[in-house]
């Protein structure tokens, strides 16, 4: 059970990746001039900088999604609550980049980054107890 957490973190890895594969697509009209529009605007040009904006957020709060992963690893303090909210973290890595990136309804982004905030401080609560048995 102490490998289980490594495909939540995989998977948060590669929704990471597909990000940058995402925002390369979006800024290859103004880098490159692949896929502009006739009058030489870019298609992504009002998604772009949101893309690029939660692509800098995988590296803010998840940082500690890593951290307290590694650490249940390491005590020995893997379960299944555990490893269902590296689970639910990366379900709402994914609707949090959906929402991001897609609208600009600030209040449901908040809304939804709850369940990652709630995920992670979850996942220190299990690092607590894991460290203190």
């Amino acid at each position: 059970m102490t490998h289980d957490l490594l495909l939540p973190m995989t998977a948060h890895v590669a929704w990471t990746a597909l990000l940058y594969v995402l925002l390369t697509v979006a800024r290859a009209p103004a880098v490159w001039g692949v896929g502009r529009r006739a009058d030489g605007s870019s298609p992504w040009a009002a998604v772009e900088p949101r893309i690029g904006a939660n692509l800098s957020n995988q590296f803010e709060w998840p940082v500690l999604f890593y951290a307290a992963c590694l650490l249940l690893m390491l005590l020995g303090g893997v379960n299944r609550w555990a490893i269902g909210l590296a689970w639910l973290f990366m379900i709402g890595r994914v609707l949090h980049s959906g929402v991001q990136i897609l609208t600009t309804d600030i209040r449901l982004r908040g809304l939804v980054f709850t369940i990652n905030f709630l995920a992670v401080l979850g996942l220190w609560a299990t690092v607590l107890a894991a460290g203190w048995r």
